[in-house]
């Protein structure tokens, strides 16, 4: 599973936008409140992780409201796909 950092963030907090480590994606996930993961980049490459980023596309075009990739899905939908990955 991706990591989770707790609490809001927004893309104006550029501090933050700085802090996603070497090989990581920030994505923002969940329905009402949005909460930041932080997701390998070699997840990109697997057809359930696009499947995500389809929904992403469709809902929000290039246009995200968090000003980073927002996934739109419950934050449990986002749990068990990043474990699959994890146990792959």
């Amino acid at each position: 599973m991706g990591f989770h950092f707790p609490g809001k963030f927004t893309a104006k907090q550029g501090a933050e936008a700085r802090n996603v480590p070497k090989g990581y994606l920030a994505v923002y996930v969940g329905e009402a409140q949005k909460k930041r993961f932080m997701v390998p980049i070699s997840y990109l490459k697997s057809p359930s992780f696009q499947n995500l980023l389809i929904q992403a596309e469709e809902e929000f075009g290039f246009d995200h409201p968090m000003g980073g990739l927002t996934i739109p899905c419950t934050e449990e939908t986002f749990i068990d796909v990043t474990r699959s990955l994890n146990s792959l």
